[in-house]
């Protein structure tokens, strides 16, 4: 099995959080659209052979990109791959992306799953991240897909924003459940050193929230999305029954995935390559790699890394088969410190870190790194 990945780098406007490869040269679309073909075709032995379960366009900002333009690019995908087993394609789209037009289109596609970036209900805290959306625009965007009859919807919230806590959080995510959508992803802010906010920060004119209140923070949310029948699967994901993400699941199980795009990686379970093109040299066909291969050290680690992000933790069973008795009493003897305080729980062979606590979870795999 194997999934693919479409890379579309571009936005309207740069969120002061965003530190992904993201341009504002949307002129530039037309010829980057052009050349995912190309690539696809060049790199289609990537994964050959590999059924695909899923295909995500991500970004940037998928939805500046027609419709049909999307379905050209999975149309390609199933001439090159076996796609009888494909049963997800999702795209990331902007709330104020999403008009009735554009709706309609998209609801014609293969597409069946939409990612939209809301952030929060809070029309001060997206002014603060230069969001193009408010929050009545984000219920509307979700009212209309439902409306054309794609009811596979995923949410992301922003937590973790200083002065947009307590009253502002419960108002998010009270109003997140009552759109009734499937599926939620709740990221902690996080201030990267080059971005806006970044540079806000190093002025004095943003300080990032204490440890205390990040904790408060993800409890509520932890709570408030559980006790309302969400699943907490993996750090920052909530799902109802049946309706976790299959392709994010799929990078966290350690399945091979294809790349295309300025910017994307791809996995081929030995090693990891990216392009590393500007969009401007991938629009006028110049694709550049850089690559890695995989030690055994570093598949151990990249195991005890996603597993642990997730509830159903590690299987220690399938460490002494993969990686050897050693490192089997290795992480037993390094979990050990962690079973007393209750952030670690053991079930036979499996090692898990119950969802209430998955905020330390950067700690607790570290320890148990080789």
């Amino acid at each position: 099995m194997a999934t693919l990945y479409i890379h579309i780098p571009f936005c309207k406007q740069i969120c002061s959080y965003c530190d992904f490869y993201r341009v504002g040269a949307v002129s530039l679309i037309d010829d980057v659209i052009a050349n995912s073909h190309v690539e696809l075709e060049q790199r289609k032995e990537y994964i050959a052979n590999k059924p695909l379960t899923s295909i995500y366009f991500g970004g940037g900002t998928p939805s500046l990109v027609a419709p049909h333009e999307i379905e050209q690019i999975v149309d390609h995908a199933r001439r090159l791959f076996d796609c009888t087993h494909l049963t997800e394609i999702t795209i990331e789209a902007n709330p104020d992306d999403l008009n009735d037009d554009y709706v309609t289109q998209l609801a014609q596609t293969s597409v069946n799953r939409v990612s939209l970036g809301i952030q929060s209900f809070d029309d001060e805290a997206l002014q603060l991240m230069n969001r193009r959306h408010n929050a009545h625009e984000a219920e509307e965007a979700v009212a209309r897909l439902k409306r054309a009859g794609i009811d596979n919807i995923s949410i992301d919230l922003i937590f973790g924003i200083a002065g947009y806590g307590g009253k502002s959080l419960e108002e998010s995510l009270q109003r997140a459940i009552a759109l009734g959508v499937g599926h939620i992803s709740a990221y902690h802010l996080t201030i990267e050193p080059n971005t806006r906010l970044g540079l806000m920060t190093r002025r004095g004119e943003y300080t990032p929230i204490a440890e205390e209140l990040s904790e408060r923070e993800f409890q509520r949310v932890h709570h408030t999305l559980t006790a309302a029948g969400y699943e907490h699967y993996e750090v920052s994901n909530f799902a109802l029954k049946g309706c976790r993400a299959q392709h994010n699941s799929a990078y966290w199980t350690g399945v091979e995935y294809l790349g295309i795009g300025a910017g994307a990686h791809s996995f081929d379970g030995k090693s990891r390559t990216w392009c590393v093109s500007t969009a401007k040299e991938y629009a006028n066909g110049i694709f550049h790699y850089e690559g890695e291969v995989l030690t055994i050290r570093d598949h151990l680690n990249e195991y005890v890394m996603t597993s642990l992000r997730r509830i159903e933790g590690i299987d220690l069973s399938y460490i002494a088969e993969c990686f050897g008795e050693g490192e089997l009493q290795r992480i037993e003897q390094a979990s050990k410190r962690w079973l007393t305080e209750g952030v670690l729980t053991r079930h036979g062979s499996n090692l898990a870190i119950p969802a209430e606590k998955f905020l330390i979870s950067d700690a607790v795999i570290e320890s148990l790194f080789d």
